[in-house]
This record gives C-alpha cells, structure tokens and sequence, in this order.
C-alpha cells in the first residue's frame, strides 16, 4: 500500500524557522508544506504590493528556504506554500534567485496566481456574509484587496507538471496539504469525493503545526505537556486507502494524542458534517481516532460531498484608525492609581472633543477579561498594566497625534509610577467575505526553471 509523508514547516507566518530545517534534514518526509498566510496577512501583503511590486510576498521566505532549498532538491523532497500571498510570481523569482546563489540546478518552481478577484468583486457589487451589505456600501476607495480561496487543483497541475516548488497565494490551508495527496493517488477533483474528504481531514489537522502536536495544548496539572522549547513538527502518513496516521519526529517535545488531534480537529469548524473548503465538503462527523503507538493516532472514516458552486473571498477594506496605549503601575494601590488613569484619559478626550468613534480602557491582570468583581479571593495584583485603545475615523494625523500624546502625558499628569510606555497608531484593516461563483476565478500555473 503506497503510503506518502507530508511534513508542516510552519503553521503561521511567524513560526519557527527551526522547524522547517529539521524536518527536511530528519524527517524522512515527501513534502514539506509552510502555511504562512491569513485573511489580515494578505491584505497587508496587497498593501506592500501596491508601493512595491516585487514585494508583496512573505517576510519571511528567504530565511525559511535558505537553509532547506539544496538538501530539499537533493533529497527529492518538495515544497508547498503559501509564502506568495500578495504576489507569488514575485516569490517565485525570489526563490530561483537563492537557488542561483546556492548553485541548486534543475530545479522547477511554480507560482499559482488567480486568486486575486478585486475587479470580478467590484463589478459584481456581491453581497457580505457577515452583515449583508454590498461591498460598494464600504467605499470603493477604501478597499484593499479581494482574494478568492483557492483549492488543490493548480497546485496539483502545478505537480503534475513536474514542480519542485510551488508557491502560491490564498488557497485554503487543507487544500495545501489534499493537493500532494490527491496528485500521488491520482484523484478525480471533481469526482472522488470521499477520498477528498480523508485527504481535507488530514489537510485540517496538519495546517497549524504544532498545533496538533502540543503547540496551544498544554495546562500544566490538566494536560502536561513537556517540551515546549523543542516542539516537534508534525508528519502525517497518508495511505492510499484513506486511513492516514499523525504523528512527529522521535525525541522531541509535545505530543501526538487523541486529546490533542480532537481539539485540532475541531478548531474553527462550524459544522463538522459540512466542513466547506474549495475542493469538497467534509464530513468529519464519523472519524474515528486510536493511539496506536508513542506519539502515533491513526485516523479513519472521514468522507465528503460534492463541492460548492461558489468560492469564499475575503474582502480587505480599510475601517479606522487606532490609537494604542499600554503603561504600568506597580507596587500597593496599583490597580486604584490605574483606574484613576482611565477615568482621567477618558475624560480628556471628552473634553477636547477628539473625533472619537470608540474607546475601550482596560487593566491587564484585573479586568481586561473578568470583571473586577470575579477576581480572585479579593485578592488585588501586586502590578497591572493599563492598555488605553482608540478608534477614530478622522484621516487628519494630526488628530491622531493629539490622542496619542494624551495616552503619554499621563507621565506627568497622571497618578505617580506611571512607567514602561509604548503607544502605537495603526490603520485598522478589516475583513469581510462574499461567494463568487467559481467559473469566475480563472487561475494561472507559471513555471520558472533554474
């Protein structure tokens, strides 16, 4: 029975680089696969575009494929990832350009494009899942970018034509794992419907890292986890009968459990019978889950239906702007010195009549997530830090500037031992999500060869 093993580098954009390293070098995998892009990412990503066109792409690319691209090749293992967000082509000429220097030869990189849907959105006036508005009803001039979640289709024409490499944009995070799963058993994307399901089941545990190996798990006395500096990485080995394995390298940190493969399995799904992805709608109603060794779950019975006519997209659109501030107070009566913070921030900003939309005050360690009132014991903290956040629709940078200062003259007109100032202002990036029918998102597969 032909069985492949599919490793995650990374399960964030801001995950560690070692892990990608050791899995290349140590894990004896087919493919390694980096999932380093979500909905407020991208939008940045088509930000950085915009001033720059050949950026747009992950910070983080070079460093991640440096240290992996020549033993990847020499080993035969490929690469899948997202890493191109805003402009995978750009990405694409990145990678060849490390290659070149690394003097890697005969290598095959492709870039999926077609994701990117801002015009089709615009001229379609499509209606928002979240709130029922049209998107025009947003401002066309404050839209950032439209990105259709893409499926495993391109990635696996990408493979099939013989790609050591594939970088893309917004594909969703299981469709990057289905694509090597369904190009190795030759699956029928738009027929094999519960072997697609299996392969998103897998695709679903994979797509977050360590998530599933201990990462996010642990509750020292509840679910002791050891190894936290040295998590392992983990490897699915997917057989051609659907029943895959989890699992992750001999002698590191974490775990691979059912207790952590079921709260991985149900990490943001709705419906576990109707899982929506591009590729199939999953059914992880019936999976079945058993230890069957150290560190080793074997999962079965996953299945799914027939894809959706339409494709979710995500909708980046500049909302506000915010003003962040964060100081501390420490020491007895810290929390009532901090609450005299508050109520005096709040006040200046009523009494300059600053173009305020919303404004929260919180004092972490006491209130920023309980009420005062269900602190422990009646016991009080012995430091607290304020956290002052603004949100202001006002363009003018000099308003926001005012707010700004306000939050750091609490220094001097404020309660003593105000200390350890940082404040922050920020365009405010929201997102939101309308269905494009799928016969409208047209994607492109180029190759480039070093």
């Amino acid at each position: 029975m032909k069985t492949i093993k599919i490793g995650t580098g990374a399960g964030y954009a801001d995950d560690r680089i070692q892990h990608g390293v050791d899995l290349v070098n140590y894990g004896q995998i087919n493919y390694i696969i980096f999932e380093c892009l979500a909905e407020r990412t991208i939008a940045i990503a088509q930000q950085a575009k915009l001033k720059d066109p050949k950026l747009g792409y992950n910070n983080w690319l070079d460093i991640r494929l440096e240290p992996i691209l020549k033993k990847a090749k020499a080993k035969g293992i490929k690469i899948i990832s997202n890493m191109g967000a805003a402009n995978p082509q750009a990405a694409a000429e990145k990678i060849a350009s490390i290659a070149r220097e690394q003097r890697v030869e005969g290598l095959k990189i492709a870039a999926v494009t077609g994701d990117d849907v801002f015009e089709q959105i615009k001229q379609l006036d499509s209606v928002m899942i979240e709130d029922g508005k049209k998107v025009s009803e947003l401002g066309i001039d404050n839209l950032i970018a439209a990105n259709a979640y893409l499926g495993a289709e391109p990635i696996v024409e990408a493979l099939s034509a013989g790609a050591d490499i594939v970088i893309t944009g917004r594909v969703a995070d299981p469709s990057l794992f289905v694509a090597p799963i369904a190009f190795e058993n030759n699956l029928r994307l738009d027929g094999d419907w519960t072997m697609l399901g299996k392969a998103t089941c897998a695709g679903h545990l994979m797509e977050c890292g360590t998530y599933v190996s201990g990462g996010f798990y642990g509750d020292p006395g509840i679910k002791d986890i050891q190894g936290f500096d040295d998590l392992g990485q983990p490897i699915c080995e997917f057989q051609s009968d659907g029943c895959f394995v989890i699992t992750k390298r001999p002698q590191t940190g974490g775990e691979v459990s059912i207790g952590t493969c079921s709260e991985q399995l149900l990490y943001e799904i709705h419906d576990p019978a109707r899982y929506i992805t591009p590729d199939v709608v999953a059914d992880f109603s019936a999976v079945t889950m058993e230890q069957v060794g150290p560190d080793r779950v074997s999962i079965s019975n996953a299945t799914g239906h027939p894809r959706t006519s339409t494709l979710k997209v995500n909708v980046a659109y500049h909302d506000s702007y915010a003003v962040i501030g964060e100081f501390s107070y420490g020491g007895v009566g810290c929390v009532d010195r901090a609450k005299l913070a508050c109520d005096a921030a709040i006040k200046r900003f009523k009494r300059l009549n600053l173009p305020i939309t919303e404004c929260r005050t919180d004092i972490i360690g006491y209130n920023s997530l309980f009420s005062e009132n269900t602190y422990g014991n009646g016991a009080l903290p012995n430091e607290v830090r304020v956290r002052v956040a603004v949100r202001t629709s006002s363009k003018d940078y000099r308003q926001r500037g005012i707010i700004a200062n306000e939050i750091r003259s609490l220094s001097f007109n404020g309660p003593y031992g105000y200390g350890g100032p940082s404040v922050v202002a920020k365009d405010v990036i929201a997102i939101n999500s309308v269905l494009i029918p799928r016969e409208l998102v047209h994607t492109t597969v180029t190759m480039t060869e070093v």
